[in-house]
Formats: structure tokens, C-alpha cells, sequence
């Protein structure tokens, strides 16, 4: 499957701290920028992070965990996600949802993990246990 990038606009209240973040803890390359916003490399999508109140975090039930929303993230290939997981942890970072297997056994098996960056934006990170089944239904 080939995919377009996508584009996703977010709020920040601190630029230097979005780029200790996404630059430096998550290791996303950045782009064009200025004062009051910065490109980030996000997987090969692109990610703008701009200075702006952040919005209030809702929390709806996903297989046991409250899951934040609204939320981004990207999947990765499972061998990825846990480099990442453990990078994150070894970093200190404070999970909102720990690292784990969510659907285990059902079409839908991913490893997942949710965290906030600096301004408070939930980001969630997955990988699928069989990747073709990303789309499918039960």
C-alpha cells in the first residue's frame, strides 16, 4: 500500500520545548519555520506545530484503557514501535497508556501507547501485530 503524506496543524504553547519533543526525544527531522510555527518530519508525514492555546483532552473507553481525545499518532512496524517504547521509557517519558497489546488475539492486535508532548497534545503510537489487518473488520 502506498500513501500520500498527510498534513496535520496542531497548538503549542512553547516552540523550543516542541522541538526538544519532536526534534530531539522523538528524532522527527525539522522543516521550514519561523516564529510562530515549525515543520517537523513526522514518519514521512508532515506536522506543524504552531504557538496556540491548547484545546481540552476527552477521554472516550477503547479495550479497557480511556483513550485521549482528540489524538495523533503513526504506526509503525512492530520492531519500531518497541525501539520507540523503549527509548521513550529509558528517556524518563510519562505514559498516559503504558506500552501493551490491545485486541490480543482479535483482527484488530496492535501494541500501543499514548503520551502527551509539552503543550499537551495526546499522541498515540501503534504498531499491528499483522499490518494488512489495519483497515479490516471483525
Amino acid at each position: 500500500m502506498s500513501l500520500q503524506p498527510f498534513h496535520l496543524a496542531f497548538p503549542v504553547d512553547d516552540l523550543a520545548a516542541a522541538r526538544r519533543f519532536y526534534g530531539g526525544l522523538i528524532g522527527c527531522p525539522e522543516g521550514r519555520s519561523s516564529e510562530s510555527w515549525v515543520d517537523f518530519d513526522f514518519f514521512g508525514h508532515q506536522i506543524v506545530a504552531h504557538l496556540a492555546p491548547a484545546g481540552r483532552i476527552h477521554r472516550n473507553p477503547v479495550d479497557g484503557d480511556q483513550v485521549p481525545v482528540p489524538h495523533f499518532g503513526v504506526v509503525l512496524d512492530w520492531d519500531a514501535f518497541h525501539a520507540l517504547a523503549e527509548r521513550l521509557g529509558n528517556a524518563g517519558v510519562r505514559f498516559e497508556i503504558a506500552p501493551h497489546v490491545r485486541f490480543a488475539g482479535e483482527v484488530g492486535e496492535q501494541a500501543t501507547m499514548f503520551l502527551f508532548d509539552p503543550a499537551g497534545n495526546a499522541l498515540e503510537f501503534k504498531a499491528m501485530r499483522h499490518p494488512g489487518n489495519l483497515f479490516a473488520k471483525d
